[in-house]
Protein backbone atom coordinates (compact mmCIF):
# COMPACT_ATOMS: atom_id res chain seq x y z
CA UNK A 1 0.00 0.00 0.00
CA UNK A 2 1.52 3.32 -1.06
CA UNK A 3 1.75 6.36 1.17
CA UNK A 4 -1.27 8.11 -0.38
CA UNK A 5 -3.50 5.06 0.16
CA UNK A 6 -2.22 4.74 3.68
CA UNK A 7 -3.01 8.41 4.29
CA UNK A 8 -6.59 8.10 3.01
CA UNK A 9 -7.37 4.93 4.90
CA UNK A 10 -9.59 5.50 7.98
CA UNK A 11 -7.72 4.81 11.21
CA UNK A 12 -9.92 3.67 14.05
CA UNK A 13 -7.11 4.25 16.52
CA UNK A 14 -7.53 7.99 15.93
CA UNK A 15 -9.88 9.30 18.62
CA UNK A 16 -11.54 11.77 16.23
CA UNK A 17 -12.15 8.99 13.70
CA UNK A 18 -13.41 6.54 16.33
CA UNK A 19 -15.64 8.87 18.39
CA UNK A 20 -16.71 11.50 15.81
CA UNK A 21 -16.42 9.58 12.51
CA UNK A 22 -13.59 11.90 11.48
CA UNK A 23 -16.07 14.80 11.14
CA UNK A 24 -17.26 13.37 7.80
CA UNK A 25 -21.00 12.78 8.34
CA UNK A 26 -23.47 14.32 5.88
CA UNK A 27 -27.03 15.42 6.64
CA UNK A 28 -29.00 12.31 5.47
CA UNK A 29 -26.88 9.98 7.60
CA UNK A 30 -27.07 12.34 10.60
CA UNK A 31 -30.87 12.56 10.40
CA UNK A 32 -31.35 8.81 10.06
CA UNK A 33 -28.83 8.10 12.83
CA UNK A 34 -30.51 10.57 15.19
CA UNK A 35 -33.85 8.88 14.57
CA UNK A 36 -32.40 5.38 14.97
CA UNK A 37 -30.66 6.30 18.23
CA UNK A 38 -33.91 7.77 19.55
CA UNK A 39 -36.31 5.04 18.39
CA UNK A 40 -35.69 1.60 19.81
CA UNK A 41 -37.53 -1.60 20.50
CA UNK A 42 -38.78 0.13 23.64
CA UNK A 43 -40.63 2.73 21.57
CA UNK A 44 -42.13 0.16 19.22
CA UNK A 45 -43.49 -1.84 22.15
CA UNK A 46 -44.47 0.98 24.51
CA UNK A 47 -46.00 3.30 21.91
CA UNK A 48 -48.19 0.46 20.65
CA UNK A 49 -49.25 -0.13 24.26
CA UNK A 50 -49.99 3.56 24.76
CA UNK A 51 -51.99 3.64 21.50
CA UNK A 52 -54.13 0.81 22.87
CA UNK A 53 -54.52 2.40 26.32
CA UNK A 54 -54.83 6.15 25.65
CA UNK A 55 -54.93 6.55 21.87
CA UNK A 56 -52.73 9.17 20.24
CA UNK A 57 -51.91 11.03 23.47
CA UNK A 58 -48.33 9.81 23.91
CA UNK A 59 -47.67 10.75 20.31
CA UNK A 60 -46.90 14.16 21.82
CA UNK A 61 -43.48 12.81 22.79
CA UNK A 62 -42.80 12.26 19.08
CA UNK A 63 -44.29 15.42 17.58
CA UNK A 64 -43.06 17.80 20.27
CA UNK A 65 -39.56 16.54 19.49
CA UNK A 66 -39.77 18.37 16.15
CA UNK A 67 -39.94 21.74 17.95
CA UNK A 68 -37.01 20.77 20.19
CA UNK A 69 -34.94 19.73 17.18
CA UNK A 70 -35.51 23.17 15.68
CA UNK A 71 -34.05 24.62 18.90
CA UNK A 72 -31.07 22.27 18.59
CA UNK A 73 -30.44 23.36 14.99
CA UNK A 74 -30.88 27.09 15.58
CA UNK A 75 -29.57 27.70 19.10
CA UNK A 76 -27.16 24.95 20.12
CA UNK A 77 -25.52 23.45 17.00
CA UNK A 78 -23.69 26.72 16.10
CA UNK A 79 -21.91 26.79 19.47
CA UNK A 80 -21.22 23.05 19.47
CA UNK A 81 -19.69 23.03 15.98
CA UNK A 82 -17.84 26.36 16.13
CA UNK A 83 -16.24 25.62 19.51
CA UNK A 84 -14.84 22.33 18.13
CA UNK A 85 -16.05 20.27 21.08
CA UNK A 86 -16.02 16.46 21.12
CA UNK A 87 -18.56 16.11 23.92
CA UNK A 88 -21.26 18.19 25.58
CA UNK A 89 -19.45 18.18 28.94
CA UNK A 90 -16.58 19.74 26.98
CA UNK A 91 -18.98 22.55 26.01
CA UNK A 92 -19.96 23.10 29.66
CA UNK A 93 -16.29 23.46 30.58
CA UNK A 94 -15.79 26.09 27.89
CA UNK A 95 -18.94 27.98 28.96
CA UNK A 96 -18.64 27.41 32.74
CA UNK A 97 -15.89 25.33 34.39
CA UNK A 98 -14.33 21.88 34.78
CA UNK A 99 -16.59 20.90 37.69
CA UNK A 100 -19.65 21.28 35.43
CA UNK A 101 -17.95 19.15 32.82
CA UNK A 102 -17.19 16.36 35.31
CA UNK A 103 -20.71 16.31 36.70
CA UNK A 104 -22.42 16.24 33.30
CA UNK A 105 -20.09 13.47 32.10
CA UNK A 106 -20.95 11.37 35.16
CA UNK A 107 -24.72 11.99 34.86
CA UNK A 108 -24.63 11.37 31.09
CA UNK A 109 -22.94 7.99 31.52
CA UNK A 110 -25.40 6.92 34.23
CA UNK A 111 -28.43 8.07 32.22
CA UNK A 112 -27.17 6.38 29.06
CA UNK A 113 -26.76 3.08 30.90
CA UNK A 114 -30.26 3.27 32.43
CA UNK A 115 -32.32 5.04 29.78
CA UNK A 116 -30.74 4.14 26.47
CA UNK A 117 -29.44 0.63 27.19
CA UNK A 118 -31.18 -1.06 30.14
CA UNK A 119 -34.74 -0.06 29.20
CA UNK A 120 -34.12 -1.05 25.58
CA UNK A 121 -32.77 -4.44 26.65
CA UNK A 122 -35.81 -4.94 28.86
CA UNK A 123 -38.31 -4.19 26.09
CA UNK A 124 -36.50 -6.43 23.60
CA UNK A 125 -36.18 -9.26 26.07
CA UNK A 126 -39.89 -9.15 26.94
CA UNK A 127 -40.91 -9.29 23.27
CA UNK A 128 -38.55 -12.13 22.36
CA UNK A 129 -39.61 -14.13 25.42
CA UNK A 130 -43.30 -13.63 24.58
CA UNK A 131 -42.86 -14.42 20.88
CA UNK A 132 -40.46 -17.37 20.97
CA UNK A 133 -40.37 -18.48 24.61
CA UNK A 134 -36.64 -17.63 24.81
CA UNK A 135 -35.43 -16.76 28.30
CA UNK A 136 -35.29 -12.97 28.46
CA UNK A 137 -31.79 -12.83 29.94
CA UNK A 138 -30.31 -15.32 27.47
CA UNK A 139 -31.57 -13.32 24.49
CA UNK A 140 -30.36 -10.04 26.01
CA UNK A 141 -26.85 -11.43 26.56
CA UNK A 142 -26.63 -12.58 22.92
CA UNK A 143 -27.87 -9.20 21.62
CA UNK A 144 -25.46 -7.39 23.95
CA UNK A 145 -22.56 -9.44 22.59
CA UNK A 146 -23.40 -8.80 18.93
CA UNK A 147 -24.08 -5.07 19.38
CA UNK A 148 -21.04 -4.57 21.57
CA UNK A 149 -18.82 -6.29 19.02
CA UNK A 150 -19.42 -3.94 16.08
CA UNK A 151 -19.81 -0.84 18.27
CA UNK A 152 -16.71 -1.31 20.41
CA UNK A 153 -14.51 -2.26 17.45
CA UNK A 154 -15.85 0.16 14.82
CA UNK A 155 -16.56 3.44 16.62
CA UNK A 156 -19.06 6.13 15.61
CA UNK A 157 -18.77 5.63 11.86
CA UNK A 158 -19.69 1.95 12.18
CA UNK A 159 -22.54 2.94 14.50
CA UNK A 160 -23.93 5.61 12.16
CA UNK A 161 -23.70 3.40 9.05
CA UNK A 162 -25.53 0.54 10.78
CA UNK A 163 -28.02 2.97 12.33
CA UNK A 164 -28.88 4.37 8.91
CA UNK A 165 -29.59 0.87 7.59
CA UNK A 166 -31.44 -0.11 10.76
CA UNK A 167 -33.64 3.00 10.54
CA UNK A 168 -34.85 1.90 7.11
CA UNK A 169 -35.52 -1.66 8.31
CA UNK A 170 -37.29 -0.41 11.45
CA UNK A 171 -39.51 2.05 9.58
CA UNK A 172 -40.26 -0.55 6.91
CA UNK A 173 -41.34 -3.13 9.48
CA UNK A 174 -43.51 -0.61 11.33
CA UNK A 175 -45.18 0.46 8.07
CA UNK A 176 -45.95 -3.17 7.26
CA UNK A 177 -47.73 -3.83 10.54
CA UNK A 178 -49.62 -0.52 10.20
CA UNK A 179 -50.88 -1.56 6.74
CA UNK A 180 -52.06 -4.95 8.01
CA UNK A 181 -53.78 -3.35 11.02
CA UNK A 182 -55.41 -0.71 8.79
CA UNK A 183 -56.72 -3.32 6.36
CA UNK A 184 -58.15 -5.46 9.15
CA UNK A 185 -59.83 -2.52 10.91
CA UNK A 186 -61.55 -1.55 7.63
CA UNK A 187 -60.66 2.13 7.31
CA UNK A 188 -61.01 5.37 9.27
CA UNK A 189 -64.82 5.38 9.29
CA UNK A 190 -64.88 2.09 11.19
CA UNK A 191 -62.33 3.45 13.66
CA UNK A 192 -64.39 6.57 14.45
CA UNK A 193 -67.61 4.53 14.56
CA UNK A 194 -66.27 2.12 17.18
CA UNK A 195 -64.68 4.90 19.23
CA UNK A 196 -67.98 6.81 19.20
CA UNK A 197 -69.86 3.74 20.42
CA UNK A 198 -67.30 3.17 23.17
CA UNK A 199 -67.43 6.86 24.16
CA UNK A 200 -63.69 6.97 23.49
CA UNK A 201 -63.32 9.64 20.82
CA UNK A 202 -60.78 11.37 23.06
CA UNK A 203 -58.36 8.65 21.94
CA UNK A 204 -58.01 10.59 18.68
CA UNK A 205 -57.09 13.81 20.47
CA UNK A 206 -53.51 14.78 21.24
CA UNK A 207 -54.48 17.96 23.08
CA UNK A 208 -56.30 17.16 26.33
CA UNK A 209 -58.00 19.71 28.62
CA UNK A 210 -56.40 20.97 31.82
CA UNK A 211 -56.80 18.51 34.69
CA UNK A 212 -57.15 15.49 32.36
CA UNK A 213 -56.94 12.22 34.29
CA UNK A 214 -54.04 11.04 32.12
CA UNK A 215 -51.75 13.68 33.62
CA UNK A 216 -50.92 14.74 30.06
CA UNK A 217 -53.12 17.81 29.61
CA UNK A 218 -52.03 20.47 27.12
CA UNK A 219 -50.68 22.46 30.07
CA UNK A 220 -48.46 19.58 31.22
CA UNK A 221 -47.23 18.94 27.67
CA UNK A 222 -46.60 22.62 26.96
CA UNK A 223 -44.73 23.23 30.24
CA UNK A 224 -43.18 19.85 30.98
CA UNK A 225 -42.07 18.48 27.62
CA UNK A 226 -39.53 21.24 26.84
CA UNK A 227 -37.71 20.40 30.09
CA UNK A 228 -37.44 16.75 29.10
CA UNK A 229 -36.96 17.45 25.39
CA UNK A 230 -34.19 20.05 25.63
CA UNK A 231 -32.16 17.72 27.83
CA UNK A 232 -32.81 14.70 25.61
CA UNK A 233 -32.35 16.32 22.19
CA UNK A 234 -30.02 19.25 22.91
CA UNK A 235 -27.91 18.24 25.93
CA UNK A 236 -27.66 14.43 25.88
CA UNK A 237 -24.37 13.14 24.49
CA UNK A 238 -25.89 9.95 23.07
CA UNK A 239 -28.19 11.95 20.80
CA UNK A 240 -26.12 15.03 19.96
CA UNK A 241 -22.95 13.05 19.16
CA UNK A 242 -24.37 12.29 15.71
CA UNK A 243 -24.46 16.01 14.93
CA UNK A 244 -20.99 16.56 16.42
CA UNK A 245 -19.61 14.21 13.75
CA UNK A 246 -21.01 16.41 10.95
CA UNK A 247 -18.86 17.54 8.03
CA UNK A 248 -19.77 21.16 8.77
CA UNK A 249 -22.38 23.31 10.50
CA UNK A 250 -24.82 23.27 7.57
CA UNK A 251 -24.80 19.47 7.38
CA UNK A 252 -25.35 19.31 11.15
CA UNK A 253 -28.33 21.69 11.00
CA UNK A 254 -29.90 20.01 7.96
CA UNK A 255 -29.46 16.56 9.50
CA UNK A 256 -31.11 17.63 12.75
CA UNK A 257 -34.08 19.18 10.91
CA UNK A 258 -34.35 16.11 8.65
CA UNK A 259 -34.77 14.06 11.82
CA UNK A 260 -37.54 16.49 12.86
CA UNK A 261 -39.48 15.58 9.71
CA UNK A 262 -38.91 11.85 10.29
CA UNK A 263 -40.29 12.23 13.83
CA UNK A 264 -43.72 12.85 12.28
CA UNK A 265 -43.89 9.17 11.30
CA UNK A 266 -44.01 7.42 14.72
CA UNK A 267 -47.54 8.64 15.53
CA UNK A 268 -48.80 6.99 12.34
CA UNK A 269 -46.68 3.83 12.32
CA UNK A 270 -46.05 3.16 16.05
CA UNK A 271 -48.98 4.67 17.98
CA UNK A 272 -51.91 4.26 15.56
CA UNK A 273 -51.47 0.47 15.16
CA UNK A 274 -52.07 0.22 18.92
CA UNK A 275 -55.23 2.30 18.53
CA UNK A 276 -56.37 0.06 15.65
CA UNK A 277 -55.77 -2.95 17.91
CA UNK A 278 -58.07 -1.40 20.52
CA UNK A 279 -60.79 -1.04 17.87
CA UNK A 280 -60.29 -4.65 16.73
CA UNK A 281 -60.44 -5.83 20.34
CA UNK A 282 -63.72 -3.98 20.95
CA UNK A 283 -65.26 -5.48 17.80
CA UNK A 284 -64.11 -8.99 18.70
CA UNK A 285 -61.74 -9.20 15.73
CA UNK A 286 -58.68 -9.73 17.94
CA UNK A 287 -58.27 -12.22 20.74
CA UNK A 288 -56.51 -10.84 23.80
CA UNK A 289 -57.26 -13.80 26.04
CA UNK A 290 -53.61 -14.91 26.03
CA UNK A 291 -52.60 -11.70 27.82
CA UNK A 292 -52.50 -11.47 31.63
CA UNK A 293 -55.35 -9.44 33.16
CA UNK A 294 -55.46 -6.41 35.44
CA UNK A 295 -58.22 -4.99 37.62
CA UNK A 296 -58.69 -1.28 36.94
CA UNK A 297 -61.53 0.76 38.45
CA UNK A 298 -63.31 -2.49 39.35
CA UNK A 299 -63.11 -3.76 35.74
CA UNK A 300 -60.96 -6.67 34.56
CA UNK A 301 -58.94 -5.64 31.51
CA UNK A 302 -56.07 -7.22 29.54
CA UNK A 303 -52.52 -6.20 30.48
CA UNK A 304 -51.54 -4.24 27.40
CA UNK A 305 -47.76 -4.77 27.75
CA UNK A 306 -47.97 -7.59 25.25
CA UNK A 307 -50.04 -5.73 22.63
CA UNK A 308 -47.21 -5.41 20.12
CA UNK A 309 -46.47 -9.12 20.33
CA UNK A 310 -50.13 -9.93 19.63
CA UNK A 311 -50.14 -7.51 16.71
CA UNK A 312 -47.24 -9.43 15.18
CA UNK A 313 -48.79 -12.86 15.73
CA UNK A 314 -52.41 -12.04 14.84
CA UNK A 315 -52.26 -9.29 12.22
CA UNK A 316 -49.48 -10.27 9.84
CA UNK A 317 -48.84 -13.38 7.71
CA UNK A 318 -46.35 -15.81 9.22
CA UNK A 319 -43.85 -15.15 6.43
CA UNK A 320 -43.66 -11.49 7.43
CA UNK A 321 -43.07 -12.14 11.13
CA UNK A 322 -39.33 -12.48 10.53
CA UNK A 323 -39.19 -8.99 8.98
CA UNK A 324 -40.95 -7.48 11.96
CA UNK A 325 -38.65 -9.25 14.40
CA UNK A 326 -35.73 -7.87 12.38
CA UNK A 327 -37.25 -4.40 12.75
CA UNK A 328 -37.49 -4.88 16.51
CA UNK A 329 -33.91 -6.06 16.79
CA UNK A 330 -32.73 -3.22 14.54
CA UNK A 331 -34.32 -0.63 16.80
CA UNK A 332 -32.91 -2.33 19.88
CA UNK A 333 -29.37 -2.64 18.53
CA UNK A 334 -29.23 0.89 17.10
CA UNK A 335 -30.25 2.43 20.44
CA UNK A 336 -27.68 0.41 22.36
CA UNK A 337 -24.91 0.97 19.82
CA UNK A 338 -25.36 4.73 19.93
CA UNK A 339 -25.35 4.76 23.72
CA UNK A 340 -22.23 2.60 23.97
CA UNK A 341 -20.24 4.83 21.64
CA UNK A 342 -21.30 7.92 23.58
CA UNK A 343 -20.40 6.32 26.91
CA UNK A 344 -16.97 5.47 25.56
CA UNK A 345 -16.52 9.04 24.31
CA UNK A 346 -17.53 10.55 27.65
CA UNK A 347 -15.34 8.23 29.68
CA UNK A 348 -12.31 8.84 27.47
CA UNK A 349 -12.51 12.57 26.74
CA UNK A 350 -14.26 13.91 29.82
CA UNK A 351 -13.02 11.68 32.61
CA UNK A 352 -9.82 9.81 31.72
CA UNK A 353 -8.15 12.53 29.62
CA UNK A 354 -9.31 15.13 32.12
CA UNK A 355 -6.92 13.65 34.70
CA UNK A 356 -4.31 12.38 32.20
CA UNK A 357 -4.14 15.09 29.53
CA UNK A 358 -1.11 13.56 27.75
CA UNK A 359 -2.94 10.31 26.96
CA UNK A 360 -2.41 9.07 23.40
CA UNK A 361 -5.27 8.60 20.93
CA UNK A 362 -4.71 4.84 20.95
CA UNK A 363 -5.06 4.74 24.74
CA UNK A 364 -8.23 6.90 24.62
CA UNK A 365 -9.86 4.48 22.18
CA UNK A 366 -8.87 1.56 24.42
CA UNK A 367 -10.40 3.25 27.48
CA UNK A 368 -13.58 3.95 25.52
CA UNK A 369 -13.88 0.32 24.45
CA UNK A 370 -13.38 -1.02 27.96
CA UNK A 371 -15.89 1.46 29.39
CA UNK A 372 -18.50 0.44 26.80
CA UNK A 373 -18.02 -3.21 27.76
CA UNK A 374 -18.47 -2.44 31.47
CA UNK A 375 -21.57 -0.38 30.68
CA UNK A 376 -23.14 -3.40 28.95
CA UNK A 377 -22.62 -5.54 32.04
CA UNK A 378 -24.03 -2.88 34.40
CA UNK A 379 -27.12 -2.33 32.25
CA UNK A 380 -27.95 -6.04 32.30
CA UNK A 381 -27.62 -6.00 36.11
CA UNK A 382 -30.25 -3.23 36.35
CA UNK A 383 -32.94 -5.18 34.48
CA UNK A 384 -34.68 -6.83 37.49
CA UNK A 385 -35.10 -3.43 39.17
CA UNK A 386 -36.47 -1.62 36.08
CA UNK A 387 -38.81 -4.52 35.28
CA UNK A 388 -40.92 -3.52 38.29
CA UNK A 389 -42.49 -0.66 36.30
CA UNK A 390 -45.96 -1.56 35.02
CA UNK A 391 -45.40 0.53 31.88
CA UNK A 392 -41.89 0.76 30.44
CA UNK A 393 -42.61 4.07 28.70
CA UNK A 394 -43.95 5.55 31.93
CA UNK A 395 -40.89 4.31 33.81
CA UNK A 396 -38.52 5.77 31.21
CA UNK A 397 -40.10 9.23 31.31
CA UNK A 398 -40.48 9.17 35.08
CA UNK A 399 -36.71 8.81 35.44
CA UNK A 400 -35.97 11.44 32.77
CA UNK A 401 -38.30 13.91 34.52
CA UNK A 402 -36.08 13.82 37.62
CA UNK A 403 -32.72 13.88 35.77
CA UNK A 404 -33.37 16.55 33.14
CA UNK A 405 -34.30 19.80 35.00
CA UNK A 406 -30.87 20.97 36.26
CA UNK A 407 -29.16 20.09 32.97
CA UNK A 408 -31.80 21.84 30.86
CA UNK A 409 -31.51 24.85 33.16
CA UNK A 410 -27.73 25.32 32.92
CA UNK A 411 -27.70 24.82 29.14
CA UNK A 412 -30.55 27.26 28.49
CA UNK A 413 -29.27 29.97 30.81
CA UNK A 414 -25.75 29.34 29.55
CA UNK A 415 -26.56 30.16 25.92
CA UNK A 416 -29.13 32.89 26.60
CA UNK A 417 -27.99 34.74 29.71
CA UNK A 418 -24.69 36.58 29.85
CA UNK A 419 -24.71 36.70 33.66
CA UNK A 420 -25.00 32.91 34.19
CA UNK A 421 -21.82 32.24 36.17
CA UNK A 422 -19.65 29.14 36.44
CA UNK A 423 -20.12 28.74 40.20
CA UNK A 424 -23.91 29.09 39.90
CA UNK A 425 -24.06 26.43 37.17
CA UNK A 426 -21.86 24.07 39.20
CA UNK A 427 -24.02 24.39 42.33
CA UNK A 428 -27.26 24.20 40.31
CA UNK A 429 -26.17 20.90 38.76
CA UNK A 430 -25.31 19.49 42.16
CA UNK A 431 -28.29 20.80 44.12
CA UNK A 432 -30.77 20.18 41.28
CA UNK A 433 -29.63 16.58 40.88
CA UNK A 434 -29.88 15.94 44.63
CA UNK A 435 -33.36 17.52 44.67
CA UNK A 436 -34.47 15.33 41.76
CA UNK A 437 -33.22 12.17 43.49
CA UNK A 438 -34.92 13.13 46.77
CA UNK A 439 -38.27 13.80 45.07
CA UNK A 440 -37.98 10.53 43.13
CA UNK A 441 -37.24 8.53 46.30
CA UNK A 442 -40.06 10.20 48.27
CA UNK A 443 -42.54 9.38 45.50
CA UNK A 444 -41.36 5.77 45.34
CA UNK A 445 -41.48 5.30 49.11
CA UNK A 446 -44.70 7.23 49.86
CA UNK A 447 -46.48 6.45 46.58
CA UNK A 448 -49.54 8.35 45.39
CA UNK A 449 -50.75 9.00 48.93
CA UNK A 450 -48.87 12.29 49.32
CA UNK A 451 -49.62 15.57 47.56
CA UNK A 452 -46.24 15.36 45.82
CA UNK A 453 -47.03 11.85 44.61
CA UNK A 454 -50.16 13.09 42.84
CA UNK A 455 -48.25 15.53 40.63
CA UNK A 456 -47.93 14.17 37.05
CA UNK A 457 -44.31 13.56 36.06
CA UNK A 458 -44.45 16.20 33.30
CA UNK A 459 -45.50 18.89 35.77
CA UNK A 460 -42.95 17.61 38.28
CA UNK A 461 -40.25 18.14 35.65
CA UNK A 462 -41.46 21.72 35.16
CA UNK A 463 -41.54 22.48 38.90
CA UNK A 464 -38.03 21.06 39.38
CA UNK A 465 -36.84 23.13 36.39
CA UNK A 466 -38.31 26.31 37.91
CA UNK A 467 -36.54 25.53 41.20
CA UNK A 468 -33.24 25.10 39.34
CA UNK A 469 -33.69 28.38 37.45
CA UNK A 470 -34.31 30.22 40.73
CA UNK A 471 -31.21 28.59 42.25
CA UNK A 472 -28.95 29.50 39.32
CA UNK A 473 -30.23 33.06 38.95
CA UNK A 474 -29.84 33.73 42.68
CA UNK A 475 -26.37 32.18 42.80
CA UNK A 476 -25.28 34.12 39.71
CA UNK A 477 -25.77 37.33 41.68
CA UNK A 478 -24.04 35.88 44.75
CA UNK A 479 -21.14 34.56 42.62
CA UNK A 480 -20.93 37.03 39.69
CA UNK A 481 -19.78 35.76 36.31
CA UNK A 482 -16.14 36.19 35.25
CA UNK A 483 -16.04 35.41 31.54
CA UNK A 484 -13.00 33.99 29.84
CA UNK A 485 -12.16 34.87 26.24
CA UNK A 486 -13.73 31.55 25.21
CA UNK A 487 -16.91 31.70 27.33
CA UNK A 488 -17.67 35.23 26.16
CA UNK A 489 -18.29 33.80 22.67
CA UNK A 490 -20.62 31.02 23.84
CA UNK A 491 -23.86 32.87 24.51
CA UNK A 492 -26.23 34.69 22.18
CA UNK A 493 -26.08 38.48 22.44
CA UNK A 494 -29.68 38.78 21.17
CA UNK A 495 -32.59 36.52 20.28
CA UNK A 496 -32.07 37.25 16.55
CA UNK A 497 -28.37 36.46 16.45
CA UNK A 498 -28.87 32.70 15.76
CA UNK A 499 -30.58 33.60 12.46
CA UNK A 500 -27.72 35.69 11.11
CA UNK A 501 -25.79 32.75 9.63
CA UNK A 502 -26.64 32.51 5.92
CA UNK A 503 -26.63 28.74 5.46
CA UNK A 504 -27.22 26.90 2.19
CA UNK A 505 -29.21 28.47 -0.61
CA UNK A 506 -32.67 27.22 -1.56
CA UNK A 507 -34.91 24.71 0.23
CA UNK A 508 -31.95 23.20 2.09
CA UNK A 509 -31.45 26.44 4.03
CA UNK A 510 -31.90 25.84 7.74
CA UNK A 511 -34.31 28.79 8.05
CA UNK A 512 -36.53 27.49 5.24
CA UNK A 513 -36.48 23.96 6.68
CA UNK A 514 -37.35 25.26 10.16
CA UNK A 515 -40.32 27.29 8.88
CA UNK A 516 -41.55 24.34 6.79
CA UNK A 517 -41.31 21.99 9.77
CA UNK A 518 -43.20 24.46 11.98
CA UNK A 519 -45.99 24.77 9.39
CA UNK A 520 -46.32 21.00 8.98
CA UNK A 521 -46.47 20.46 12.75
CA UNK A 522 -49.06 23.25 13.12
CA UNK A 523 -51.31 21.61 10.51
CA UNK A 524 -50.95 18.17 12.14
CA UNK A 525 -51.79 19.47 15.61
CA UNK A 526 -54.80 21.32 14.18
CA UNK A 527 -56.08 18.09 12.60
CA UNK A 528 -55.58 15.97 15.72
CA UNK A 529 -56.46 18.59 18.32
Amino acid sequence: MDQQEQKNKPDNTSSKEYFLAGKTLRWPMIGLALFATNISCLHLVSLAQSGFDTGLLNGNFEWMAAFTLILLALLFIPFYIRSGISTLPDFLEKRYNKACRDWLAFISIISAIIIHIAFSFLAGGIVLETLFGINMYYSIIVIAGLTGLYTIIGGLKAVVVTESIQSIVLIGGAILITIFAWNKVGGWENVTHVLTEENAMDKLSMIRPAGDASGMSWVAVFLGYPVLGIWYWCADQTIVQRALGAKDENHAKAGVLFCGFIKILPVFIFVMPGLFTYVLYKTGAMDLSSLPTLVQNGETIPDSKGIYTLMITQLVPKGVVGILVAALLSGLMSQIAGALNSIGTLASYDLYKRFKPDTSDKKLVSVGRWTAGIALVLSIGLLPLLNQYQSLFEGLNDIIAHIAPPITCVFLLGVFWKKASAKSAQLTLWLGSVLGVLVFMINKIMGKETLMGQIPFMMMAFYLFCACVLIQVALSYIYPVQHTEESSKLYWKSIWEPLQAKGWKGVGNYKALSVLLLLVMGVLYFIFK
